[in-house]
């Protein structure tokens, strides 16, 4: 059982955070890798299976992640873009790959997003990319963690 604290007048449930939330997502997996996850409003619903073995079965986590951190990353850019006054038109690829971790002799994920911003020269396109880089909650939450590889390109 989970106890409810309350950070700020925001009630969380099971979790302490040291600012205000403005927003929590929640989602429940079953079953692992080989299992089931839906978010609590029903707009998640995925049956998972391994990478490998029957992709085709499901998703996995790395495709999730991919798609949230894609998602994350291009509406931070078009922040940036905008706090700028620049008209942007982007598109963002997360390539979330599982990797062996020889320190443990277990696995960690590392990460290419593939960013593709038209309107802007080659110059302030990784201007841009670096200042969502720097803001994005996805890259702030894996800053340190994971290895991420910024690919720009202006077109």
């Amino acid at each position: 059982m989970r106890k409810s604290i309350v950070v700020d007048d925001n009630t969380i449930q099971g979790v302490m955070f040291m600012s205000n939330v403005m927003f929590t997502a929640h989602a429940t997996a079953k079953g692992g890798r080989d299992g089931h996850v839906k978010s609590d409003d029903g707009l998640v619903d995925v049956n998972l299976s391994t990478p490998g073995e029957g992709s085709d079965k499901g998703s996995n986590p790395e495709q999730l992640f991919a798609a949230g951190y894609s998602s994350c990353f291009d509406g931070a850019l078009n922040l940036m873009a905008s706090k700028q006054k620049k008209e942007i038109e982007s598109e963002t690829t997360a390539d979330v790959s599982l990797l062996k971790d020889e320190s443990d002799n277990g696995f960690k994920i590392g990460v290419v997003l593939n960013v593709r911003v038209k309107g802007v020269s080659q110059e302030e396109a990784e201007a841009l990319v670096e200042k969502a880089h720097e803001f994005c909650p996805y890259s702030k939450a894996t800053r340190g963690n994971i290895d991420v590889e910024l690919n720009t390109q202006a077109v």
